[in-house]
């Protein structure tokens, strides 16, 4: 019964159970992960083994907000009129439903709330195995910038990321800690993982495609979490990563899977010019 009522809450969602047990969780606030925690094997650590940030260190954050105004996931800035996010955090026909809040460490006021133009969702999206998780969110207005306020350089197309490169992810995530609040910004730095060691503790899932990236420490301890979902990776100055999903949040031996952003790079183009 506990299996049948996982199974449904992640269809609802658009994720297919994996063969397995161990569930693919994407990391919006509305993951079933959340409504059936009591199915999910809990963390060693507690974004989850990260820190306290400011805006002004990570200035391409934004939070996606849903219609009621509450956060739902995050976003990177890449240029004045667009936002990159995860695919299964926006889709194209509900548009009309979020705005973004741009230049606040405090994702529930401050900065500047803006509203959205359309959304393009990455047309080869797939939702049961979480495959080209991406979405650009165009916006009504261009937004001005500033300390709190600039875009992020993006990859090339299929430029690599080196094994062992330091990456930061950030967000306003589940910290997995009662004491650690989700209201200010937060972020952990993690290193790149080996493509292929990655897919095969993703084994179960069917492994990680050639659009995801993965990154972590493999005792685990430091991981995105639920709430970061469409929030940035970044190595280098650059947008390497899009948060999209993982196996429970920084879990021995499965480390965060990311979209990988240097895939889709003249999708990008081609969509915004950007």
């Amino acid at each position: 019964m506990k299996s049948f009522l996982l199974c449904l809450a992640i269809a609802v969602v658009g994720v297919s159970c994996a063969p397995s047990e161990q569930p693919q969780r994407p990391r919006p606030w509305w993951n079933p992960s959340i409504l059936f925690n009591h199915l999910t094997p809990k963390s060693t650590s507690r974004i989850v083994g990260g820190f306290k940030v400011t805006i002004e260190d990570v200035p391409y954050q934004i939070s996606l907000r849903n219609w009621g105004g509450s956060h739902m996931c995050g976003g990177s800035i890449i240029s004045s009129r667009w936002i990159l996010t995860a695919g299964h955090c926006a889709y194209r026909s509900s548009n009309s439903m979020y705005t973004i809040r741009a230049g606040s460490t405090n994702r529930q006021e401050g900065g500047e709330v803006l509203k959205l133009k359309r959304i393009i969702q990455h047309p080869l999206y797939d939702p049961n195995i979480i495959d080209y998780d991406f979405s650009l969110l165009e916006l009504k207005e261009e937004m001005s910038f500033d300390s709190t306020r600039a875009p992020i350089e993006l990859p090339e197309q299929d430029e690599e990321v080196g094994d062992g490169a330091l990456c930061r992810v950030s967000g306003w995530g589940d910290t997995m800690s009662s004491v650690e609040s989700t209201t200010m910004l937060r972020a952990t730095d993690v290193p790149a993982v080996n493509q292929d060691r990655c897919s095969t503790a993703y084994v179960d899932f069917g492994g990680v495609t050639p659009r995801m990236i993965c990154a972590g420490y493999w005792e685990g301890g430091k991981d995105a979490c639920q709430g970061d979902s469409g929030g940035p990776l970044a190595s280098g100055g650059k947008l390497i990563g899009v948060v999209s999903w993982g196996y429970g949040c920084a879990e021995e031996g499965f480390p965060g899977v990311y979209s990988r952003v240097a895939a889709v790079r003249e999708w990008i183009r081609k969509e915004t010019g950007v």
